[in-house]
């Protein structure tokens, strides 16, 4: 079978379809029916190698907290009792008897702020129940994430630990031989590592070890130390991110926050470059050697996702699936930019709008980041982008310090005591779209979720005069105690704690959100948004934050908290509380800027 997401843009969670070699499609899982109102969501699957079963994880109410379910594939019948709390695991097959999966022991006190800090890899037998499950890495020295990944030959586990969001531990186990111990490939957490793929006992591993825009090593199992690796495809000037697929690499470059796709073949022979649709976002280009078909997807701000198949012998791509959209993408400009941040450093920014945009400083104009965790923000088309530039909105989206868009030392500008490069960076942006006369103070909205939250709550507290309304969402507010909820001490390689010294200390409070709100000073007009069962980035930091604005509000300019229920940190979300809660944003954002009807 062939599988594949389809969504009729009003159902609330996309349905799992596949067709057969006569092409024939049929539904085969639709995570509408696992609840009423569409807040239980699917959260990943994995089939057995031989395709008659899967594992599928869904969630309920938002949370990070999963329930995997056991299906025969071709049946459609559940297998046995369901596998329950399990978080931040993928869920990796070995054969047909079972899969590994990743989970921490449920805390005392609540399941949604207590602090989760021991992660495990366990492996469930078919046929046997969850207290039989053995635990296979991680029960004797605590790591905040692990996971654990079988090789398409079935004949090699690879596990990966760590003990924050960059920089992990690289172990192997040999499956073939019952008794075989867990190898020991990178032994520190000072790079990022992982096993792309292996032809026998030769594995090709993507790391950036003394390489911080990746390359892909080769190393014989038998002696796989980092002193033994050899440069497959070596490092280049701009960010690697390869696949596999049908027997080729596929090594995905981002050349400022756009991608290049270049097809390599086992021994290292650039085959071709690979022909894109347009200057954008492309991904996908993974899937099984024996597969004759490569399925990859492209999108940028004006254009909708739109999945090609490519024959990776020719090179030939042509439009497999493309939406049904009532987007008209030639009236629609984007274009990137450049801008110089505080410090000099060079900022890249995309602007997308309607054509024939006035420059007179009076467009409503939304600008989006991120900056953190080494999460690039590339091209990529949203529905609710498209009706807020239909009505006359312009989009912006910075590629901020902090992300992942030139690598590791991107990312580093923007960690620890360099966080205010981030802010910086931002404010730059808002300040760019000012002098350059999109927009106005008057027109310019800010808007941002999780670290994006912070970023947005940071620039609003350090500059509140230079937006109309700001928009934090789920958003890490209260910087000194972050670390002290669910899995939050995992982000001190960005962040660094309050605990570290008191030099720490007293940077992280210099720029937290909640700590900052003065009384006297008048803000932007602010919606907080969040949701009750948010567990990654607990709703408190919202809270704390919205009632610090609601009680030292100088101005008239309102400040709201929206509170999502049965929602968490925003994967999964329905597409009926998507719809409802960007409406009010943007009817809130457009209100506040002294629209009584839509601009035109």
């Amino acid at each position: 079978f062939t599988y594949y997401y389809k969504n009729d843009g009003l159902q609330n969670q996309s349905v799992l379809y596949r067709k057969d070699k006569a092409g024939k499609e049929s539904i085969f899982l639709d995570p509408n029916t696992f609840s009423k109102d569409g807040t239980t969501s699917l959260g990943g699957l994995d089939f057995s190698r031989d395709g008659s079963k899967v594992a599928y994880a869904i969630s309920e109410g938002g949370s990070d907290w999963r329930k995997v379910i056991l299906m025969d594939a071709l049946t459609n019948k559940i297998m046995e009792d369901t596998i329950i709390d399990v978080k931040f695991s993928g869920l990796s097959w070995k054969g047909n008897e079972g899969f590994y999966y990743s989970s921490y022991d449920k805390p005392k006190g609540s399941e949604l702020s207590a602090k989760t800090d021991q992660h495990k890899l366990y492996f469930h037998k078919l046929g046997t129940s969850q207290k039989e499950d053995k635990v296979i890495f991680g029960a004797d020295q605590k790591r905040r994430y692990v996971g654990g990944n079988v090789t398409e030959d079935d004949h090699y586990l690879v596990i990966t630990a760590s003990t924050s969001t960059y920089g992990n531990e690289l172990f192997i186990k040999d499956l073939t031989k019952p008794d075989s111990r867990i190898v020991t490939i990178v032994d520190n957490f000072n790079s990022d590592n992982y096993v792309m793929d292996n032809e026998g006992s030769k594995l090709f591993i993507v790391t950036d070890l003394n390489a911080p825009n990746k390359r892909i090593v080769t190393v014989d199992v038998s002696n796989p130390k980092a002193e033994n690796w050899k440069d497959f495809i070596p490092e280049t000037e701009n960010v690697l991110s390869p696949s596999t697929c049908s027997g080729f690499i596929f090594a995905n470059y981002m050349i400022d926050a756009v991608s290049a796709i270049k097809q390599y073949d086992y021994s290292g022979k650039l085959i071709r470059d690979i022909q894109l649709p347009g200057l954008g976002t492309a991904g996908g280009f993974t899937g099984k050697k024996k597969d004759k078909t490569v399925y990859y997807s492209f999108t940028n701000y004006t254009t909708p996702g739109t999945i090609y198949a490519l024959e990776p012998k020719s090179g030939e791509s042509a439009v497999y699936e493309k939406p049904n959209v009532d987007f008209k993408s030639e009236e629609y400009e984007s274009k990137q930019i450049f801008y110089t941040s505080k410090d000099g450093t060079r900022i890249p920014m995309i602007i997308t709008h309607k054509k024939g945009l006035k420059l007179d400083g009076k467009n409503p104009t939304m600008l989006y980041g991120y900056g953190g965790f080494n999460i690039s923000l590339t091209p990529s088309f949203s529905i609710s982008n498209a009706v807020w530039m239909e009505n006359g909105g312009v989009f912006a989206v910075p590629n901020l310090r902090g992300g992942g868009e030139y690598g590791k030392r991107w990312h580093d500008a923007g960690t620890k005591m360099q966080k205010q490069n981030v802010f910086d960076d931002f404010i730059a942006a808002a300040e760019y779209l000012i002098a350059q006369k999109y927009t106005s103070s008057d027109f310019l909205a800010v808007r941002g979720g999780s670290n994006g939250g912070l970023l947005v709550g940071a620039a609003m507290t350090q500059r509140p005069e230079l937006m109309k309304v700001a928009l934090p969402a789920v958003g890490v507010m209260d910087m000194l105690r972050y670390h002290t909820f669910t899995a939050g001490a995992g982000w001190a390689y960005d962040y660094g704690t309050a605990q570290d010294s008191q030099a720490m200390f007293k940077y992280i409070k210099g720029y937290s959100p909640v700590h900052n709100v003065k009384s006297g000073t008048q803000y932007p007009a602010t919606m907080v948004t969040t949701g009750d069962h948010d567990d990654r980035v607990v709703p408190a930091h919202s809270f704390k934050f919205a009632a610090e604005l609601q009680e030292k509000q100088a101005g008239k300019n309102p400040t709201l908290i929206r509170i999502d229920v049965k929602a968490g940190h925003g994967a999964g979300k329905s597409v009926s509380a998507t719809i409802q809660e960007n409406v009010d944003i943007q009817a809130f954002t457009l209100y506040n800027m002294g629209y009584k009807a839509l601009p035109k």
